[in-house]
């Protein structure tokens, strides 16, 4: 089993943002982060978990990702179904925001077996308080 937690962070919406994840594999935890400008928290967020899944390429194994963010966790498990069937529009007929991001975690979700779990941020659960500690550590990176 591969747990993932991941976050992401933006100082301003759009701004500079970062993202984190931790990685936890048997006994081997790997941190992970990274930034970029002009960006926007959702797109962090995003990020975060397809630089995991893109990590751990290769290896074998159930994954369980863990995100607070219920635009990641709703999306890929259930809007997306809509999404593609409407060519990458969303209900109200308008382009999909980040369908980019959208499509390459879609890709990543192809090859594995993933289980998407939301968890409440900053609410004291350390493995997520690790994964924000990482993306902040991304935006300061810029």
């Amino acid at each position: 089993m591969i747990r993932i937690y991941t976050d992401g962070a933006c100082k301003g919406n759009p701004g500079n943002g970062g993202w984190g994840a931790l990685i936890l594999h048997e006994k081997e935890a790997i941190e992970i982060f990274g930034g970029e400008t002009e960006t926007t928290n959702n797109r962090m967020e995003l990020t975060a978990v397809i630089k995991a899944l893109e990590k751990i390429q290769g290896q074998e194994g159930e994954i369980e990702v863990y995100t607070d963010s219920t635009y990641v966790q709703k999306g890929i498990s259930e809007w997306i179904i809509n999404w593609k069937r409407n060519s990458w529009k969303s209900s109200s007929k308008k382009p999909v925001k980040n369908q980019d991001l959208w499509i390459r975690l879609d890709q990543l979700k192809q090859q594995k077996t993933i289980e998407w779990k939301w968890v409440k941020g900053h609410a004291g659960h350390p493995e997520n308080e690790r994964a924000d500690i990482l993306a902040n550590k991304g935006v300061e990176s810029i």
